[in-house]
């Protein structure tokens, strides 16, 4: 089995966080844990959900318009 020296593998980390562009753990943000949350991350939080909220009810609307002409059956035709 290969194994890293720490150099390579605090390099390989620092790589994929700055290809990836990764500024926290979302782990962290979204999860409840016994450590206290930055109030800028909790800010942030609470506007991604806020968004993620509102794209959400856009979508609904959208497909409510989509199918808003069709006349979908209830029954089996019984």
């Amino acid at each position: 089995m290969l194994t890293m020296r720490q150099e390579e593998h605090e390099a390989a980390i620092t790589a994929f966080i700055r290809s990836n562009g990764i500024t926290r753990c979302p782990t962290a943000c979204v999860l409840p844990t016994q450590v206290s949350i930055a109030p800028s991350d909790r800010a942030a939080l609470t506007t991604y959900a806020a968004a993620r909220g509102r794209l959400q009810q856009q979508k609904i609307a959208a497909r409510e318009r989509l199918f808003a002409g069709f006349n979908v059956p209830v029954g089996r035709g019984e």
